[in-house]
């Protein structure tokens, strides 16, 4: 049942760090920083002291992922 459930998750096997990179990547940190407003991308930002900070936060790590899944699977 479980695999079935993760066939459709379009996050299945991407890591936060991956994810995190990849949106840096993609909109830089300045970007990133404006569209979701969290002081891990504005303040002196890397992926380690995001990851840091995603790790804590449940909700700004949704954000992360949604921002992912609008950014790259259309």
């Amino acid at each position: 049942m479980a695999i079935t459930a993760q066939k459709n998750n379009p996050l299945h096997g991407k890591t936060l760090e991956y994810i995190v990179t990849a949106l840096s990547n993609h909109y830089g940190w300045a970007e990133l920083g404006y569209l979701l407003r969290f002081n891990c991308f504005v303040k002196d930002p890397s992926v380690k002291s995001s990851l840091k900070f995603l790790r804590k936060e449940e909700w700004a790590r949704k954000q992360v992922e949604q921002l992912y899944l609008d950014t790259f699977s259309k």
